[in-house]
């Protein structure tokens, strides 16, 4: 059992420590939090042909896609596509369960969306990704705010099926 004193003296710390000045990196605070809900509506979709496989985070049957991650069968590489404003940078910045990756992206003009197309190549064996294929949740960041983008329950295997199908 811990002594009275050290508790005290935990507290204390952690007190003295919540009343810094300094404000705290956004991307730890919510790297931190824990898993969010589903939206109504949007959701990850798997569809994989012979030879490729795609997971995209949207609104079904529209153009609506926040993230779509392709991938060759075994290949153990992903292609990243997603849409971003002009002003922002051309990278993928994604978080899930603590882990974050950044991937330097290809821009071109949308003729679908205001802004751009971003596009990039990553390992799927890269921490961010896997930790997204075992906590089922990924969040992207852009122009300084963060989306997440979490399964329904009827979904979720999905993404263990296409990390599975890209080795």
């Amino acid at each position: 059992m811990r002594s009275p004193t050290i508790l005290a003296l935990a507290v204390l710390a952690l007190t003295a420590s919540a009343c810094a000045t300094a404000a705290p990196d956004a991307s730890a605070l919510a790297a931190s939090s824990g898993s969010p809900a589903p939206v109504e509506g949007y959701d990850w979709f798997f569809q994989a042909d012979d030879d490729v496989a795609r997971l995209a985070y949207g609104l079904a049957e529209s153009d609506d896609l926040r993230l779509g991650l392709d991938c060759r069968r075994a290949s153990g590489r992903l292609s990243l596509g997603g849409v971003a404003s002009d002003t922002a940078r051309p990278e993928f910045h994604i978080e899930s369960g603590g882990e974050t990756g950044r991937f330097p992206a290809r821009t071109e003009p949308s003729q679908l969306h205001d802004g751009v197309l971003l596009s990039a190549e990553a390992p799927a064996n890269a921490p961010v990704f896997q930790r997204f294929r075992r906590v089922g949740w990924l969040a992207l960041w852009q122009d300084g705010a963060r989306q997440a983008y979490a399964p329904h329950p009827a979904s979720a295997p999905n993404i263990e099926r296409f990390f599975a199908f890209c080795g």
